[in-house]
């Protein structure tokens, strides 16, 4: 059997919005409301196809399980939930299809035109508060290294000398040769064919080209919160901050919190950790249910270029890796960097016309099951 799902819920709608972000307002051809890109455009779409196919009488070959999970963006127990229903019943997954990847714009810096970005693992997340203690004091008369101080010198340390191994894993290598053809430039067009050779340079250069796929070859950590004392003047007996790190599959989460921890004890600073997980398990790129999605995309949106990248965030999908061996993280809509930047922001919205493709490609994933 397959399972497609999505999620329902959304981020508090907050800020001024321009249209009331739970009307699905449709204005010069967008689609606005909170939920439009992120991911309701999945939900409604997998749920016409169906409705759809079985308005022409269809039927599959194979079980197809329709999921929403309702607690998504807070990590909560509905996908865990639907994990569980499918294990009480001895459900094996051949594939499961979630969000994570679209149609995407000039994925980065020098490659021009549209592709489906098929996510094919994510990133671990895990949450770390690091705390520095003292006496406290006036602050007419400042010791040195006060809370503060060894909390800035610390975040300093990490900003400015990554401690976290960069390294090229085989979906960042297969995205780069997957693009090459498509390089405007012929310098970068060279790098990315003779990538095996010029990995170095590529590391040292990517980030400056592209946030995005400088984190797909490493464990981040961005600082999120901080408080010290309650008082213009006075010093904090405790000061605190939050690192929140995504980890990759060759420096998982046990490595990167043991790496980041030493590095601030070296400051005097206790670490304490939150919550999180770890990475997931990769779809394998010459599987069949990789093959079959790449089938799937050229026969709906032909001339579509396709590549496969890290999901940076999270999605219900790490949940499924007990029942399913391949999790296909793609939602058959192209979003631009404007309607990207939007999502959980204000204004978010999809342009309507897309959504008919994503209705024939979920409607096309469905019949392809008979040829395997």
């Amino acid at each position: 059997p397959i399972m497609i799902i999505s999620h329902q819920d959304v981020v508090p709608a907050e800020g001024e919005w321009t249209h009331d972000p739970f009307s699905g307002e449709i204005v010069d051809g967008k689609l606005y409301g909170r939920g439009a890109g992120d991911i309701k455009n999945g939900v409604f779409s997998f749920y016409q196809a169906v409705e759809e196919l079985l308005a022409e009488g269809y039927r599959p070959r194979c079980d197809v399980y329709l999921g929403s999970s309702c607690t998504e963006e807070i990590g909560g127990d509905g996908a865990p939930k639907m994990c569980r229903w499918l294990q009480e019943r001895n459900i094996r997954l051949f594939m499961l299809c979630d969000e994570g990847g679209s149609i995407i714009e000039d994925p980065i810096a020098g490659v021009k035109g549209s592709f489906a970005a098929i996510g094919i693992f994510e990133k671990g997340y895990g949450d770390i508060k690091f705390s520095a203690r003292s006496l406290g004091g006036h602050s007419s008369t400042p010791p040195k290294n006060t809370p503060i101080a060894r909390l800035a010198a610390f975040i300093t340390e990490v900003e400015k000398h990554n401690p976290f191994t960069v390294k090229f894993c085989p979906a960042v290598e297969r995205m780069f040769h997957d693009l090459a053809p498509y390089c405007g430039s012929f310098p970068l067009r060279l790098v990315m064919v003779n990538l095996g050779l010029l990995k170095p340079l590529v590391k040292v250069l990517l980030p400056k080209i592209s946030t995005e796929a400088a984190a797909m070859l490493q464990t981040t950590i961005a600082f999120t919160m901080q408080k010290g004392s309650d008082g213009y003047n006075v010093i904090p007996q405790e000061a605190w901050v939050t690192g929140n790190l995504r980890y990759i599959p060759h420096q998982g989460k046990e490595e990167s919190n043991r790496i980041i921890t030493e590095l601030a004890a070296r400051y005097g600073i206790e670490s304490e950790w939150v919550t999180g997980n770890d990475y997931s398990r990769s779809l394998d790129l010459n599987g069949r249910a990789y093959a079959m999605t790449e089938a799937c995309i050229r026969k709906v949106f032909p001339g579509l270029g396709i590549m496969p990248y890290v999901v940076t965030g999270g999605t219900d999908s790490r949940f499924f890796d007990e029942v399913c061996d391949a999790c296909v993280r793609f939602t058959p809509t192209a979003v631009d960097a404007d309607q990207l930047s939007r999502m959980h922001g204000i204004d978010e919205n999809i342009n309507a016309n897309v959504l008919p493709g994503a209705v024939d490609y979920y409607k096309t994933l469905i019949r392809m099951q008979e040829e395997r």
